[in-house]
C-alpha cells in the first residue's frame, strides 16, 4: 500500500491546506487523475496520483492544513490486497484545526471554499452560498468574495447603517503577501544556498524573427506564433548540448535530469509571479509549444494549476523585456541549478563583416550554480542558445 501525501509544490513550501477530494475510499484511480484540491500561499492547485490504484482509506478531511509529507490518503495497487499502514509511520497530525464548517447549502449540494476565502467570507459578512466560484471544480476563492464584498459596499442593505471607512493601509491584501512570504522564503534560502554565477550576451535576433514575421503572414491571427516560443524552443535545444545546467542540485549532489521540463515565469494580475513548467519542451513542436505556453498562462492565471506542473521544472526562464528591462540578473529558484533572463528585444547598431547596421538585438543572460558548473560550461550554453536562435527553421 502507498501513502498519498501531501505534496511539496515548491522549495518554499512548507503545509498546505486540503481543500477537497476527488476521490473517496473504494474509488479506481490511475497515473495523472487529479485527486484532491490544495490551497497553498500561491494559490489552489489540482494535485494529481502518480500511480494507478484503488484508494483504501483517507485520512485528511477538507479544510485542515497539514505539513509537506503528511500521509493524506492510501492507495493499494489495482488488485493487490490492501494492508491497514503500520503503527510505527502514523499520519503526522494536522499543524491546525480545521475551519468552522461552511454555511448551510442546498440539499444535497456541497460548498467548494478555499480556506482564506471562508475566512474572509466570515470576516465580511458574506453569504458563500450565494456566490459563483471560479476556482477549479468551481471552488469560491478569495478574488470572488472580495468581488462580491465590492458590490456590496456599491448596494449596501437600506436597513442597515453605512459601515465606518475602513482604515489606511499600508500592508498588501493578504493573499499577496502570502505569496511575498512564500517568494520570500525560496529566495532567501537561493541567495543562502547557491554560490551563483553570472553571464550575459547579446544575440542578433533579425534572421529569427524574419522568418517568424514571414511564417505568420501564412497562419490566421489566432495561430501566429509569439517570439517567446523560439526562445524557449531554442533553450531547450542549447540544454541539449549543455546538459548540466538541465536539473537539480539535491542531497549535496548534482542530479542531471534527461527530461527538459522549463519553468515558465507568469505574472499574476494580483501580483507575484508563478513559474509553472511547461513539459517535454524538447520534444514539441512550435505550434504544440505556442498552444502549451497560452494555456499555461490561462490556468495559471485562473487558479487551475496541476501540482506537477509546480514541482517538475528543471530549469527557468524569466522575460522582462515586455516591461521595458534590457538585461535581467535573476536568482535561481532552488533546487534547479540554472536561471536564464530576457531583456526587451530593441534596435541597435551592429556590425558585422565589416558592416554597420540597424538589428534587432535581445540581451540574455545566464544565472548558474557554481557547485553544478563553471562559467566555461555556462558560456558554451549560451553560444548554443545563440547558435539555435540563427537556425530558426530547424527549432
Amino acid at each position: 500500500m502507498a501513502e498519498f501525501r501531501m505534496p511539496s509544490l515548491g522549495a518554499d513550501m512548507e503545509a498546505g491546506t486540503l481543500v477537497d477530494w476527488n476521490v473517496k475510499a473504494g474509488d479506481r484511480v490511475k497515473r495523472g487523475d487529479i485527486i484532491a484540491l490544495v490551497e497553498t500561499d500561491k494559490g489552489l492547485i489540482e494535485v494529481e496520483v502518480f500511480e494507478d490504484g484503488v484508494v483504501e482509506t483517507i485520512h485528511v478531511e477538507p479544510g485542515t492544513r497539514v505539513p509537506v509529507g503528511t500521509a493524506l490518503a492510501f492507495i493499494s495497487p489495482e488488485g493487490g490486497a490492501a494492508v491497514p499502514p503500520t503503527a510505527a509511520a502514523p499520519p503526522m497530525p494536522p499543524v491546525e484545526a480545521p475551519p468552522p464548517p461552511p454555511p448551510a447549502a442546498s440539499p444535497g449540494e456541497r460548498l467548494l471554499v478555499s480556506p482564506s476565502a471562508r475566512k474572509l467570507a466570515q470576516e465580511l459578512g458574506i453569504d458563500l452560498a450565494r456566490l459563483m466560484g471560479t476556482g477549479p471544480h468551481g471552488a469560491i476563492q478569495r478574488d470572488d468574495v472580495e468581488q462580491a464584498a465590492g458590490a456590496a459596499k456599491v448596494v449596501p442593505p437600506p436597513e442597515r447603517p453605512a459601515p465606518p471607512p475602513p482604515p489606511e493601509r499600508t500592508a498588501a491584501p493578504d493573499y499577496q503577501a502570502g505569496m511575498r512570504r512564500a517568494i520570500a522564503a525560496a529566495m532567501g534560502r537561493s541567495n543562502r544556498e547557491i554560490p551563483h554565477y553570472y553571464l550575459e550576451t547579446e544575440i542578433d535576433m533579425e534572421r529569427p524573427l524574419r522568418w517568424l514575421e514571414g511564417e505568420n503572414l501564412k497562419r490566421p491571427i489566432k495561430d501566429r506564433l509569439l517570439p517567446a516560443v523560439l526562445i524557449l524552443k531554442g533553450v531547450a535545444r542549447a540544454l541539449g548540448d549543455v546538459p548540466e545546467l538541465n536539473g537539480y542540485w539535491l542531497d549535496d549532489r548534482h542530479q542531471v535530469s534527461e527530461a527538459i521540463h522549463i519553468g515558465f515565469a507568469i505574472a499574476l494580475r494580483q501580483g507575484g509571479l508563478i513559474t509553472p513548467a511547461i513539459h517535454h519542451v524538447d520534444t514539441l513542436g512550435l505550434d504544440e509549444l505556442m498552444a502549451a505556453v497560452r494555456d499555461l498562462i490561462t490556468r495559471t492565471r485562473a487558479g487551475r494549476l496541476r501540482s506537477s506542473e509546480m514541482t517538475d521544472a528543471t530549469i527557468t526562464v524569466t522575460n522582462l523585456g515586455d516591461l521595458g528591462v534590457k538585461t535581467v540578473f535573476g536568482v535561481i529558484y532552488p533546487p534547479q541549478v540554472a536561471l536564464v533572463g530576457l531583456g526587451r528585444i530593441a534596435e541597435r547598431p551592429w556590425a558585422e563583416n565589416g558592416m554597420l547596421g540597424i538589428r534587432r538585438i535581445l540581451t540574455a543572460t545566464l544565472a548558474a550554480d557554481h557547485r553544478a558548473t563553471d562559467g566555461h560550461r555556462g558560456s558554451q550554453f549560451l553560444e548554443a542558445l545563440t547558435r539555435h536562435l540563427q537556425e530558426p527553421e530547424t527549432l
